[in-house]
């Protein structure tokens, strides 16, 4: 049973209880905790999706040795990164390359990835000031996916909109060209390879920790019991009475 049940069971014990707020003490709460049993292996499994979702290859592979989780194609997580390392660093048509190394139908399947990676392409070609390539691309690539769906058709002419501003710090799509934009068009590119190898496009553990502070405020209105409030440490601290 993980941290989160822990807190939500004790939340449904204390709503049975009196409407005035119960203290538990730091000796009760740890009591709590000590009985009950979370396997190794889970938390192993937790561990390691963070760290292949993510990316981190080298520290996957010396966490399988070290825990003996079951083998991991440390190969296909290194391919995966590179294209969103590519993606990154602005060199779009070589992300583009190496996804369809990986596997054709990802962009074959998933017109909006394509388009965004297109998107992607022609901001890098604006932010270069290849104007003339930027517009004759715009026109060939893009205009075409536009006249067939209306979202890409404004996305597009927000793309555009930066053209027509020599100063891109009071242009109102100034944004597309943050380094932010090719983060968001990275994630997107890493969450479509994940889901073709059969892999959860998102880490589990950050979703836990968000349940859990969930619980945490969802406890609150009900007790007083020592908290965790530094998630980095998990250190409890003492209920204020």
């Amino acid at each position: 049973m993980s941290l989160f049940w822990i807190v939500v069971h004790q939340l449904a014990e204390i709503e049975a209880m009196a409407a005035s707020k119960k203290v538990i003490t730091r000796e009760e709460w740890e009591k709590k905790l000590k009985d009950v049993k979370i396997r190794k292996e889970d938390m192993n499994k937790l561990v390691m999706n963070f760290l292949v979702t993510e990316g981190y290859v080298d520290a996957a592979e010396k966490f399988r040795k070290e825990s003996g989780t079951e083998h991991i194609d440390l190969a296909t997580i290194t391919e995966r990164m590179a294209v969103k390392k590519a993606v990154q660093c602005g060199n779009v048509e070589d992300a583009i390359e190496k996804v369809n190394d990986l596997n054709p139908e990802i962009l074959d399947t998933n017109p909006q990835l394509f388009f965004h990676l297109q998107q992607q392409r022609l901001i890098e070609l604006i932010r270069n000031g290849k104007v003339e390539e930027a517009l004759e691309f715009a026109q060939e690539e893009l205009a075409p996916r536009g006249e067939e769906n209306q979202s890409f058709l404004e996305e597009l002419e927000r793309t555009v909109a930066l053209l027509a501003f020599e100063d891109v710090n009071n242009c109102p799509v100034g944004e597309l060209l943050d380094i932010s934009q090719r983060l968001k068009t990275a994630s997107e590119v890493n969450a479509a390879i994940l889901t073709s190898q059969s892999h959860e496009k998102d880490p589990k553990l950050p979703s836990l920790l968000k349940m859990l502070l969930w619980a945490q405020n969802q406890l609150d209105e009900k007790a007083a019991y020592p908290r965790i409030n530094d998630l980095s440490t998990a250190k409890l601290e003492d209920p204020t009475v």
